[in-house]
């Protein structure tokens, strides 16, 4: 199964809000509000602590289940390619990778994005739940992907199951090879 990141093609992928000092977390989201050019402008003022509060719950989850994160925050990727993600960003950009290419200790799903999964009350049975790689295929097997059945947010919040992944040397060895790859093929051309 192919994993999904989308970006800002200027920004560059695997760029983190949680990795930054609350500080300077403030200081890009206050920027990007200002900007008001891509789905991260709308985000409210406390976007940022409640972001926060719950990745270290859904990373207290993961490691319950016998997750082994390597850091304190994940990287956010979807199961499976999302268009609806592309809208997010000014000049929207994808890579996919296979989701062997990270351990299954450092992938933790949720059927939809962190917030809504964590927040919404509707008695779904997915809410306020993280799931492992082996337990996902099960919730995909029951469910569907929601960008098949739900593409346009109709039927609920969900729209993608969101991976959040827990090993950031592997995400940041993947980023600095597509740099590398990016600048030789420009070279060449």
């Amino acid at each position: 199964m192919l994993l999904y990141h989308y970006f800002e093609r200027g920004a560059g992928p695997f760029r983190n809000l949680s990795a930054l000092s609350d500080e300077d977390a403030a200081c890009v989201s206050a920027r990007l509000r200002v900007e008001g050019r891509a789905f991260a402008s709308k985000r409210s003022d406390d976007y940022l602590a409640i972001r926060r509060e719950l990745e270290q719950r859904a990373r207290s989850m993961f490691v319950r289940k016998g997750g082994r994160p390597s850091g304190n925050f994940p990287h956010y990727m979807t199961l499976g390619p999302c268009r609806w993600l592309e809208t997010w960003f000014v000049e929207p950009e994808v890579i996919a990778l296979d989701w062997d290419y990270f351990t299954a200790e450092t992938l933790s799903f949720t059927y939809g994005d962190l917030f809504p999964t964590m927040r919404v009350a509707d008695g779904r049975p997915y809410r306020e739940q993280v799931y492992t790689k082996a337990e996902i295929r099960g919730i995909i097997g029951q469910y569907g992907l929601p960008q098949h059945w739900n593409p346009e947010g109709e039927s609920g919040p969900e729209r993608y199951i969101e991976v959040q992944v827990w090993d950031d040397a592997a995400v940041q060895t993947y980023a600095r090879q597509l740099i590398r790859e990016r600048v030789n093929n420009s070279s060449m051309e």
